[in-house]
């Protein structure tokens, strides 16, 4: 019995500790695998960067369920404004909420993030863009959940036993601010059937510019630094294209580095003239998070939607402790008009 009590007691102690790390600002911000899918949360400046006029993507994430859940939710809606009025140019407006819900004290984060980008074309080839982002969060944890080593007796656990513990951690709210600057380049195909088209897109950007207070003692918020690339290559005369894509992340003292690949199949092409068929597509590959985990992901794409899937193997030491299954992450995505119609020459164009 005392043997069971004390794995409970250390399984407890190691994830307040793990919270009280995060707190300190030792980790790093939310993030998802799918960070394509995220663009809002990569660089401000991709922002309305997409072949449409409205954008809707909602995320999905289920990490470490059998250790310490962590659950992470977001919504991004972005469209681009002016188009006609602006020469050459134009603006692209969106909203990003998150929520990030972490282990056994539901130490929680909401935010809602405003952005807005500039998108100069320099000509059919290439596009710049700069952006800038402001929200505001606040994070809080719920410690009725917590186990601490005052409440255990010979019986167990015995919920009615005062812990002694008190004001762990301050509940606290803060203003943030974020800036990114972004390239597009595309180049269409010939023809429907050449499927030779080149897309590519690079970006840098930095979040925290005010580096707020959060956490425990309140400490400052390191900035976020991000840099992204990503192509998107037809394979000639054939219904494959090539779409790798590389995240680097560095916050504090801790870095990331996100790299792998999408190999897309076109099952069915959009029809040239009546518009009845529309362009199917599925896309399958992996990425890996160095020192971290493997990323096995799915794609599945019809006209102007979306949805994917993918799953982290947990690739650290972390996995040789605790056996942690790892994280699932799903996520839908809506564009309009119907980016794959015929004429608009989206193939090319990368999938941030």
């Amino acid at each position: 019995m005392k043997t069971t009590i004390d794995m409970k007691i250390h399984k407890k102690v190691l994830t307040l500790c793990c919270i009280l790390l995060f707190c300190k600002g030792y980790a790093q911000d939310i993030h998802f695998s799918q960070f394509y899918q995220v663009p809002q949360l990569v660089n401000p400046s991709l922002t309305g960067v997409f072949n449409g006029d409205f954008r809707g993507i909602i995320n999905y994430r289920d990490q470490w369920n059998n250790l310490a859940p962590y659950k992470s939710y977001s919504l991004g809606l972005d469209g681009r404004i002016f188009k006609k009025k602006l020469n050459d140019k134009f603006l692209g407006v969106g909203l990003f909420v998150y929520q990030d819900t972490d282990g056994d004290s539901k130490l929680s984060t909401t935010q809602v993030n405003l952005s807005i980008s500039s998108v100069i074309i320099i000509n059919k080839s290439h596009n710049i863009a700069a952006g800038i982002q402001g929200g505001f969060a606040h994070r809080k944890l719920d410690e009725t959940d917590l186990r601490w080593g005052a409440q255990y007796n010979a019986s167990g656990y015995a919920p009615h036993i005062a812990s002694g513990e008190s004001g762990v951690y301050q509940n606290n709210s803060f203003g943030d601010v974020a800036f990114g600057i972004s390239w597009n380049y595309g180049k269409k195909s010939m023809n429907m059937s050449s499927n030779n088209h080149l897309g590519a897109n690079a970006g840098i950007a930095m979040y925290h510019l005010n580096t707020p207070k959060q956490g425990l003692n309140l400490e400052k918020l390191h900035r976020e630094f991000v840099g992204h690339a990503e192509l998107n290559i037809g394979i000639k005369n054939t219904s494959f294209s090539l779409i790798p894509s590389f995240l680097y992340l560095q916050q504090g003292p801790l870095s990331e580095v996100n790299a792998g690949a999408m190999l897309r199949y076109t099952i069915k092409e959009e029809s040239k003239y009546t518009g009845l068929l529309k362009e199917t597509a599925v896309l399958l590959g992996a990425y890996y998070r160095i020192g971290d985990a493997f990323i096995p992901c799915f794609m599945f794409e019809i006209a102007s939607y979306a949805l994917g899937i993918s799953y982290d193997i947990t690739t650290s030491g972390l996995n040789d402790t605790s056996k942690a299954t790892g994280s699932i992450e799903i996520f839908f995505r809506y564009i309009t008009p119907n980016p794959f119609k015929y004429g608009k020459g989206t193939k090319y164009t990368p999938m941030l």
